[in-house]
């Protein structure tokens, strides 16, 4: 059963076309993950479900109601968690969470105090003196809290330090399990690999490619730095290796995902002595895959 789904979406400012006919569908009890580049449409592309935009051609249809026209109504069965929130500075944490609950018709006071304690949340404190992070927990609190059908996410974790973006991932997979649908805009990808059941890409307001992450496993790397007993010889002759680069006896490089097996065995044959890994950005790794080859070495190489 579909709950979101767009059909040939596009959105123009003047002379410029944010959107270029987006399709996107989420089904019910689907964590669904909206990843591209920054500037790539996918603000825009919430917006317009929000009922904050217009669209300029297309569908955008939520619980099969336009989002235009029926946003009230939809709004009564969302929740929205944007990835930089704006507080009323005089107002304490608590009186943050219990209006937006109030504005989604929410009582739930067992599910409010369980969750502010799952996030190590002071709720007494005014919402000036909170960090980004802080901030971000308010939003978090309120919209896990509402009873909704659908949560919009929209770089949810910004400013949350690793514990509480593990909290974050396990309130989502809680939402999943109750039958609820996600709409998750991430930048962070293992945040992705972890929660979502498919994924959608977006580049220059056109979607290009959706399916699981397995299915689009081939636009994963893997970035290593090594440092061995010998000299490695002849590694750039193996197949899946990218951006070799060494620097203070050094190597850093990339590592296609199928390939990986291949390449640690053979570096092992000259003796680890240090092996670190870690995945690319949401950022390069666009970057890389779909703006040349020239562009993505220059971004990298600046960035070691």
């Amino acid at each position: 059963m579909s709950i979101l789904k767009v059909t040939n979406l596009k959105k123009r400012f003047g002379k410029f076309t944010a959107l270029d006919g987006v399709n996107m569908e989420v089904k019910k009890g689907e964590v669904f993950g909206f990843i591209g580049p920054n500037g790539a449409g996918k603000s825009t592309t919430i917006r317009i479900l929000l009922g904050m935009l217009k669209a300029t051609q297309g569908e955008a249809r939520v619980f099969g109601k336009d989002v235009w026209a029926d946003a009230v109504d939809i709004h009564k069965r969302i929740a929205y968690v944007p990835g930089d929130v704006n507080l009323w500075p005089n107002l304490t944490g608590g009186e943050v969470i219990d209006l937006f609950m109030k504005m989604n018709g929410c009582t739930n006071l067992t599910k409010r105090e369980e969750l502010i304690k799952k996030f190590n949340f002071d709720p007494t404190k005014k919402s000036r003196t909170y960090s980004k992070g802080n901030r971000q927990k308010v939003a978090l609190i309120a919209g896990f809290a509402s009873d909704a059908d659908l949560y919009i996410l929209d770089e949810p974790t910004s400013g949350l330090d690793p514990l509480m973006e593990n909290i974050f991932q396990e309130c989502v997979l809680d939402a999943k399990r109750a039958g609820k649908s996600v709409l998750l805009s991430s930048h962070i990808l293992s945040e992705v690999e972890k929660l979502c059941d498919r994924v959608g890409i977006i580049r220059q307001g056109k979607i290009i490619e959706t399916g699981t992450l397995d299915e689009l496993r081939h636009l994963t790397r893997t970035h290593l730095t090594i440092k061995t007993k010998e000299h490695i010889t002849s590694l750039n002759e193996l197949k899946g290796i990218h951006n070799l680069e060494e620097k203070d006896s050094e190597l850093t490089l990339q590592v296609d995902a199928e390939e990986m097996d291949t390449v640690i065995r053979y570096i092992a044959e000259f003796g680890i002595l240090k092996l670190e890994s870690s995945p690319p950005t949401l950022e390069d790794l666009f970057m890389r895959h779909y703006q040349g080859e020239e562009y993505s070495n220059s971004k990298m190489e600046g960035s070691l």
